[in-house]
């Protein structure tokens, strides 16, 4: 059984037992989270629409991204031909870890 949710403005395959990164919540860790915002559900046949409007989906936060527990660092580099113009710069995203832990369709 798998279910396509929506979290945090992407939308992610799920298992039950499923471990995602996905973008800075605000939750503390090991606070559950519910996400009823469930595309679909495939429990032998894909169900979308109506059929899934009361479905939900458990997960436990395993890990808050803030401080040190970032992504790799992006770089982002700019080089203008004109005038030695150039601009090096970078950034490290927030994340929060999450396992699904029950798909309840």
């Amino acid at each position: 059984m798998y279910a396509i949710i929506k979290c945090a403005g992407k939308q992610y395959k799920v298992q039950e037992g499923d471990i995602l990164d996905v973008d800075y919540l605000g939750k503390a860790a090991k606070e559950t989270l519910e996400i009823s915002d469930v595309l679909a559900v495939n429990d032998g046949e894909l169900k979308t629409g109506d059929a899934v409007s009361s479905a939900k989906v458990e997960a436990e936060v395993l890990l808050d991204g803030t401080g040190v527990n970032r992504d790799k660092k992006v770089i982002i580099y700019k080089k203008r031909r004109r005038k030695d113009s150039k601009l090096k710069r970078g950034f490290r995203k927030s994340f929060t870890k999450i396992k699904i832990t029950k798909i309840a369709a």
